[in-house]
């Protein structure tokens, strides 16, 4: 299990999630991907998913399905569960995962795909997008 973590858990982790899951269902693999978030207390009240998440996959005829179903909360069983964890950008995470597991600090990857705070999501999810591919490359190289 693949494990994307962002701020809210509402826009980048969950791109990432979904496009993960849809790629392995595409070639027939057992992997798949869940998303987290650092801080989801930040987010409206009611917000599931961002527009720009739904649009992006929606333009890549990925399913809503293939990501949960509101944002989640990070939780050490969420750590453990996973063989591979995935921080989206670090500058951002880096600093709240030491905070809150500590002990993770240096057991996650950290990935530098900013926010739309300093990216439009037309740059961000792009860049999501070859990431994942190239994750999903290196856990399962093509006509494995």
């Amino acid at each position: 299990m693949v494990l994307f973590i962002c701020t809210g858990n509402y826009y980048r982790s969950r791109f990432a999630e979904a496009l993960f899951n849809h790629l392995c269902e595409q070639r027939g693999l057992e992997l798949r991907a869940f998303s987290r978030g650092l801080a989801t207390w930040v987010l409206s009240e009611g917000a599931m998913l961002s527009p720009n998440t739904i649009d992006a996959l929606e333009r890549r005829r990925i399913g809503l399905h293939l990501t949960h179903e509101a944002p989640t909360q990070l939780q050490q069983k969420d750590l453990e569960t996973a063989t591979r964890v995935i921080a989206l950008k670090e500058a951002e995470h880096r600093p709240m995962m030491r905070r809150q597991f500590p002990e993770w600090e240096d057991k996650v990857t950290y990935w530098h795909v900013h926010d739309v705070d300093v990216a439009h999501p037309e740059d961000a999810l792009p860049e999501i997008e070859e990431l994942v591919k190239d994750l999903l490359e290196e856990l399962a190289p093509a006509g494995q």
